[in-house]
């Protein structure tokens, strides 16, 4: 996918993704709270659908979009973190850091 990233004064920062496939989109992130707008375009230069998302709503496509959601990322990092702290707690205890003898 290619992405290009636009800042446009005044307004805020256009990011334009061409998929394989030749099709374009755009999200425009306006500048503070303001909402995002996700354009399709069509064959033309001009977005053929604009559509205004409040932030929630972008969090939430967002969260859908990834290859895994949110809560899983977050789970497997709390797996890996309590794993790191059980061996740091069995280096401490025994002096071993590491490698099966």
């Amino acid at each position: 996918m290619d992405v290009t990233r636009t800042t446009v004064p005044g307004s805020g920062t256009l990011f334009h993704f061409a998929t394989r496939d030749g099709q374009h989109l755009a999200v425009m992130v306006e500048e503070g709270d303001g909402p995002r707008r996700l354009l399709v375009y069509g064959a033309g230069d001009e977005p053929s659908q604009a559509i205004a998302l409040g932030r929630d709503e972008a969090d939430q496509i967002a969260q859908v979009l990834h290859s895994r959601s949110v809560d899983d990322r977050l789970a497997a990092l709390e797996r890996r973190m309590a794993d790191l702290a059980g061996i740091t707690r069995a280096t401490r205890t025994t002096g071993i850091t590491g490698g099966v003898s």
